[in-house]
């Protein structure tokens, strides 16, 4: 029986939203996954996404959030081991993804869709916990990157290509399943990794190398090799830094300390220094960008994805909170401003959807067509500039319409919040891959004629795209744009994209708000600024997850 004098009863508060299937309820992932080719990995999809929305899930989240990573630097004897140490749900989620196949799906069977089906998963493990998908990304991307050194990727790729994760610390030739991670910038040079001062030394003939420096950030150092740069005589040079040395000791890799940052906190992130490490080359000499720049495309690619599965997380926890919560007699749902704000999202996180998906086919294709290659060259750094710009906006929109209960820890949009920025960061900020978008036009001008051939195929059905196309034609053409305008022309070709996708392929009431809202001037400056006249109800509908 209720005391009469308590205050403290609970009514008016939105269920969880879990124990539904993510990838089920959200039409547009479905439909691109169709599309783009990965329909034969629809199992895996369905298997994922009913795992990721579980209370079970959830909890392990919750847990590996809680109980943030620990570092070990010294045994109780005095013996240096930097090791970290982690939570049990920490592993159990980093496993889920690597049995799940996101570590590493195109080069274990590389299937046509291979990409789009990786991508799919990819992007639905963000309602599970996006720290974990760090060191599965760079384990992904490691892949094309040894292949430049035969000898070291014939050893480590079977390792890398096994579906088992096994956290136990020992050298590799004695586990089940390895992970790679990356050490490249350092204190003094950021995103400037010329500007790197560690020197490598070779030894053995030149057959192996020391390495001797300071890493500024060094993701998941519990990996078990990572890629990372160092100076010779003819240059810059890719190495490879295993955790354990060929003869079974333990490599010098000082873990000097954790970050303590923003977001991402089950995730490790660290500063080490090399004093005399054992590393190999991989790649030619003094070639070391150039050695890794398909790492770094692999992992831009994984940004983008990211940022559109944070977006899309974001806005079904929005909208389902909107069709429970009851504000002045109403559902928030059914009060027409906040309907309004939803189908913005919606159509954000659609476009979003559409343009990650519609990158990962290049990437399937770009062995086969040149065509498609030279699209992935530029699409990937077009679409992580503009994915990741909207992320952090989006989420913040979606955490405000959840009020106050957004803002605590007890939910979930407060870490979500904090992980929204990462992807921007992480492999070339805002200005780095707009200047990457400039160069790829001035240097590869077949690129760019790919990419606005694709919005070309989508003219003739809304003339307020057939202008916002026009202009971009005329301003590539012209080269009207410098450098100060790197991030405008990056917008304005994400923007052509995604129009000329959603014209193709999304229902007509979707494709016709986002030409209203994305493609004329004076829209776009807050979410919920959409022009009367459009099927907001219809948009909202599509987009959200139905429970109730």
């Amino acid at each position: 029986m209720r005391d009469p004098a308590a205050t403290h009863e609970v009514f008016n508060q939105v269920p969880p939203l879990a124990g539904f299937n993510a990838f089920l309820h959200d039409a547009a992932l479905i439909e691109a996954i169709d599309r783009e080719g990965g329909g034969w990995g629809r199992d895996r999809l369905v298997t994922l996404g009913e795992w990721v929305a579980s209370p079970r899930t959830r909890e392990l989240a919750r847990l590996a959030n809680t109980y943030t990573p620990v570092l070990e630097t010294f045994d109780r004897q005095g013996n240096r081991i930097d090791e970290v140490t982690f939570h049990p749900a920490y592993h159990e989620l980093l496993g889920k993804a690597i049995g799940s196949g996101i570590h590493a799906l195109p080069f274990a069977d590389p299937r046509p869709g291979a990409h789009v089906v990786r991508a799919g998963l990819h992007f639905l493990y963000n309602f599970a916990e996006v720290s974990i998908l760090c060191p599965v990304t760079m384990t992904f991307a490691a892949v094309p990157a040894l292949r430049q050194q035969p000898d070291l990727s014939d050893l480590w790729e079977p390792r890398i290509l096994s579906d088992r994760y096994d956290p136990r610390f020992l050298p590799a030739e004695k586990k089940t399943g390895v992970t790679i991670g990356m050490a490249m910038t350092e204190k003094q040079g950021g995103s400037d990794v010329r500007a790197n001062t560690t020197q490598a030394v070779p030894i053995d003939g030149g057959s192996a190398y020391l390495l001797t420096g300071h890493k500024w950030f060094c993701s998941a150092p519990m990996c078990d090799g990572f890629l990372t740069l160092a100076n010779t005589d003819e240059g810059l040079t890719c190495f490879f830094v295993p955790r354990w040395t060929p003869e079974g000791a333990r490599n010098v890799f000082l873990i000097q300390r954790l970050k303590d940052k923003l977001g991402n906190k089950a995730n490790a992130s660290s500063e080490i220094e090399y004093r005399d490490t054992w590393a190999q080359r991989v790649g030619e000499a003094g070639r070391g960008v150039r050695t890794i720049i398909e790492m770094v495309h692999h992992t831009r690619l994984d940004t983008g994805i990211s940022a559109a599965g944070i977006m899309r997380a974001a806005f079904a926890s929005a909208a389902h909170h909107a069709a429970h919560r009851v504000a002045f007699q109403k559902k928030l749902i059914d009060q027409p401003a906040m309907l309004r704000v939803l189908a913005d999202l919606a159509i954000e996180t659609e476009a979003a959807t559409a343009l990650a998906m519609r990158v990962a086919r290049s990437f399937d294709q770009s062995a086969t067509d040149p065509a498609e290659a030279a699209f992935s060259r530029i699409a990937v750094a077009v679409a992580k500039f503009w994915l990741c710009k909207r992320c952090p906006a989006l989420v913040a929109e979606a955490l405000e319409l959840h009020g106050g209960n957004g803002y605590v820890e007890t939910g979930e949009m407060a870490r979500l919040y904090r992980e929204a920025p990462l992807n921007g960061i992480w492999e070339g900020s805002g200005n780095v891959m707009a200047l990457d978008v400039l160069r790829a036009i001035a240097r590869e001008p077949g690129a760019v004629g790919v990419l606005l051939a694709e919005m070309l195929s989508a003219r003739g059905v809304d003339l307020r795209f057939d202008q916002f196309l026009y202009k971009l034609e005329q301003r590539i053409a012209d080269k009207k744009f410098s450098e100060a305008d790197a991030r405008q022309v990056a917008m304005e070709l994400a923007l052509g994209l995604q129009g000329a996708l959603l014209i193709k392929h999304a229902p007509g009431y979707v494709a016709d708000a986002f030409c209203a809202t994305r493609l004329e001037d004076g829209n776009g400056l807050a979410f919920g600024l959409l022009p009367d006249g459009l099927d907001e109800r219809a948009i909202v509908d599509r987009a959200r997850p139905k429970l109730e």
